[in-house]
């Protein structure tokens, strides 16, 4: 069996050697040549998997190590009887870690409380639903707007225009596609409350960027984080000097989110060639630089969230090494926003943080649950 696959993922050979030969390639450089013999191909967000590249070869199983799905042409693969699989979830948690972060980064430069704000998510998804769980374990109010789950399950759900009027944070985390592409356009982006704070940690084109720009400059009262942007590599360097944090798509990009996507890529193989996996993340795992922290019980909450949320990440570092980025021409920043995303630093994620709480109190250990943190008791070690 060979197996082309994406340079970027991690964990190839300790995965899939066993299938057969690994073909590494740079991710934009997969093209027909590249996979005309492949059995298998695995990608990331960057490769687009459709007719035009696969067709004439002999590839027979697609797996892409991400969440999102758009740059798969799951029609194709349909109708050409090839089996796929995406890794559903798998960096969802630092997602929300990078949520969490811009949120305090925003809360410190503006002198708000977070706990006072409202906040809108849309898309409550694999990402989007676990930041829901997360805030709302804080406390905070949270509206949720996603039409699929709501027309397929009802409850607690509001509409898109409820978000834009009444909340003044919105966290975006829907797929990309027709009904999302531009989800806010020139009137949705007029209709935000003033002072509103918007997350786009989805996929570019669900914001119109030139309408986003074009509202930045003429003063709107709105304070922007961008994770993902319309035509990728490219960046428009204009709009991302108008953003309060900017960062080269690189929301979910915890070690452990991308090991995760790749041992549920090895799972899906493992199926389709109906073998049992003998291979198990938790044995790859690199140990935790940082494992735990202490806490007095007198501690207020408001000052231990961006303790234990910043001693794993802060989205500050990639929103300068980012913005060093922007120099050059075009050529220049292209080049630069997959040497940052391929070069990345060893990142972890919040809720693999132990807590050593000495004393007894209980919004402390509201806040710890609700970000998934372990709490070990100062006295004898006890969760």
């Amino acid at each position: 069996m060979l197996i082309v696959a994406d340079e970027n993922i991690p964990l190839l050979d300790e995965f899939f050697l066993d299938f057969g030969e690994i073909r590494r390639c740079p991710g934009r450089a997969i093209d027909a040549s590249a996979v005309a013999d492949a059995d298998v191909l695995l990608v990331r967000s960057v490769t687009r998997v459709d007719q035009q590249l696969l067709a004439g070869s002999q590839v027979a199983f697609v797996g892409t190590c991400t969440i999102g799905t758009d740059h798969l042409d799951l029609a194709y693969f349909e109708t050409a009887g090839i089996r796929w699989s995406s890794a559903p979830g798998c960096n969802a948690r630092g997602v929300v870690d990078y949520v969490l972060g811009s949120l305090l980064a925003l809360a410190e430069q503006q002198g708000v409380e977070l706990a006072q704000r409202t906040y809108g998510i849309i898309g409550a998804g694999q990402v989007g639903g676990r930041l829901v769980e997360v805030l709302k374990g804080l406390g905070w109010s949270v509206m949720v707007c996603d039409p699929p789950r709501q027309a397929a399950e009802g409850g607690d759900f509001v509409s898109l225009e409820s978000i834009l009027k009444e909340c003044d944070v919105i966290s975006l985390h829907t797929p990309l596609n027709e009904q999302t592409k531009h989800l806010l356009g020139v009137e949705q982006l007029a209709q935000l409350r003033p002072g509103c704070w918007l997350i786009n940690a989805s996929r570019g084109a669900v914001v119109d960027n030139q309408a986003l720009r074009h509202l930045l400059e003429d003063g709107a009262d709105l304070q922007v984080v961008l994770d993902v942007w319309e035509g990728e590599p490219q960046v428009d360097a204009g709009l991302a000097k108008l953003c309060r944090i900017a960062t080269p798509h690189i929301a979910g990009y915890s070690l452990d989110g991308k090991l995760r996507g790749t041992a549920q890529i090895y799972q899906a193989l493992c199926a389709w060639q109906k073998c049992a996996p003998n291979v198990a993340l938790p044995a790859l795992l690199p140990p935790q630089l940082l494992t735990e922290i202490s806490l007095h019980a007198a501690m207020p909450a408001s000052l231990a969230l961006p303790l234990v949320c910043r001693a794993v990440y802060d989205p500050r570092r990639d929103d300068a090494d980012f913005r060093r980025s922007l120099l050059g021409d075009s050529a220049q920043r292209r080049e630069a926003f997959d040497r940052l995303r391929k070069h990345y630093p060893l990142r972890r994620e919040v809720d693999g943080l132990r807590v050593r709480l000495s004393g007894e109190s209980a919004a402390l250990r509201i806040l710890l649950s609700a970000l998934g943190i372990r709490l070990v008791s100062a006295a004898d070690g006890s969760v």
